[in-house]
């Protein structure tokens, strides 16, 4: 069985970075593409940004510049580097990854932007 395990959520200020991490665990196959969601309250979720195995990232427009996504393919883990925060960033962000049998998702780890 497939499982996603996020890590590295938290509180900081606006202006502040955070780190979160996902490590995939239990897929026979190779993750064709590993990336991040978020949804904040009252809100539909959305993209943030995804990685493929062999390519270039994809970011939503709104971080651009500000966060960076970057995967380990070998140990099946992906990263996002988030700096200059924002209050408007806060929302649960979940880990997902899609390989040859499905989509996955992680439980979610919340992250609260304070202004």
């Amino acid at each position: 069985q497939v499982s996603l395990v996020e890590s590295g959520g938290g509180l900081v200020q606006a202006g502040g970075s955070l780190r979160l991490s996902c490590a995939a665990s239990g897929s026979r196959f190779s993750m064709n593409v590993m990336g991040w969601y978020r949804q904040a309250p009252g809100k539909q979720r959305e993209l943030v940004a995804t990685i493929i195995t062999h390519g270039s990232p994809n970011y939503a427009d709104s971080v651009k510049g500000r966060f960076t996504i970057s995967r380990d393919n070998a140990a099946n883990t992906v990263d996002l580097q988030m700096n200059n925060l924002k209050p408007e960033d806060t929302a649960v962000y979940y880990c997902n990854a899609v390989n040859g049998l499905g989509q996955y998702w992680g439980r979610g780890t919340q992250v609260t932007v304070s202004s």
